[in-house]
């Protein structure tokens, strides 16, 4: 069985967690799909400490406290969050509905789509080596979705970045655990590098210097993982490999959706940011329109426009009459629990 929504919101970034208040206040439902494995976007995946300073009333505000304030304002519509996944194909169902379904195999009905996916979908950097996809997603993972499938495992992680670093210092606890780098100098945070380095002089990890010349599959079930760092090249064999080389920006699928695109970006009409398909919205930076800026405040907007044009897709035999939250008393007994 499908499951049902009023509205599937492609991305969890600031602006799609936003649509998810503009369409409550109209008691519209929504589950929101984002091939992250939490929500924030670029906001809590690139920069969650750096300051924000052009969010209204607020002097600054980091990426996470943006995000964490979002989440809070998007809580009382109770949305069904789908993570670590990414929509893959979308349908036409008899009923007028979508019918959209993700690479995990989730399908959910809804009556509209609404893209906010900022500059696309993040995807990993791969190791950029050949023959070795038939290793991928399998042996050489660029994303941990299931901690216990690494318990007692030998494991080599690349990297030193905040993933890597995390992971590290996560996984040793029930792991064998190697992290390899080019340097060791490290871009994560301070404490995530204190607590590695720690756990390296207690032996709790190995640490070596290097990068990754070749990975071959063997016939035990692990890998073996040919590291050179100058004229020294080391082998290490593993059950599975962890690089974390950080994220790039794909369109992905959804430029075989049949959109009216202007280079890798989605054409909107301005009064309720419909796309060229009815019923299929875009808000935020996947976006563009004459006078297009590029900020979380037009998103905003975006946001609250599109709304409007929802409710008539999710309650055609409704009138819909606009409401301000200060003076609606419905709209704040909805609102209480922020």
């Amino acid at each position: 069985m499908n499951e049902k929504t009023d509205v599937i919101i492609i991305g969890a970034g600031p602006v799609g967690l936003f649509a998810i208040f503009e369409l409550g206040l109209l008691n519209i439902s929504c589950h929101v799909i984002d091939n992250l494995d939490k929500p924030g976007g670029q906001c809590a995946e690139l920069y969650p400490e750096k300051p924000i300073y052009d969010i209204p009333s607020r002097v600054n505000i980091t990426g996470q406290e943006l995000t964490n304030d979002l989440l809070a304002q998007a809580k009382p519509f109770k949305p069904v969050y789908h993570l670590s996944q990414q929509v893959e194909k979308i349908s036409k169902l008899e009923s007028d509905d979508w019918l959209v379904e993700t690479n995990f195999n989730k399908k959910i009905q809804a009556k509209c789509i609404v893209i906010a996916a900022g500059a696309g979908s993040f995807v990993a950097r791969k190791i950029p080596l050949d023959n070795i996809s038939d290793i991928e997603d399998k042996k050489i993972l660029y994303a941990v979705r299931n901690k216990s499938q690494f318990q007692d495992k030998d494991l080599l992680i690349v990297g030193g970045g905040d993933s890597a670093l995390d992971w590290t210092n996560e996984l040793s606890k029930i792991s064998n655990v190697t992290l390899i780098h080019r340097r060791k100098e490290f871009k994560a945070a301070p404490d995530s590098v204190s607590k590695m380095l720690k756990l390296e002089k207690d032996k709790k990890i190995n640490f070596s210097l290097g990068q990754i010349k070749e990975v071959e599959n063997l016939q035990n079930g692990k890998i073996k993982v040919v590291v050179k760092n100058e004229d020294i090249i080391k082998e290490h064999e593993v059950d599975f490999l962890l690089p974390f080389f950080g994220l790039k920006m794909e369109l992905g699928p959804i430029s075989t959706w049949g959109l009216n695109l202007d280079e890798n970006l989605i054409k909107v009409d301005t009064e309720k940011f419909e796309t060229s398909i009815p019923s299929i919205f875009a808000i935020g930076d996947i976006n563009t329109y004459p006078g297009k800026l590029k900020l979380i405040l037009s998103g905003f907007h975006e946001a609250a426009l599109m709304a409007q044009k929802c409710f008539k897709y999710c309650y055609p035999d409704k009138k819909n009459i606009f409401r301000y939250t200060t003076s609606s008393k419905d709209l704040q007994k909805k609102l209480k629990a922020i």
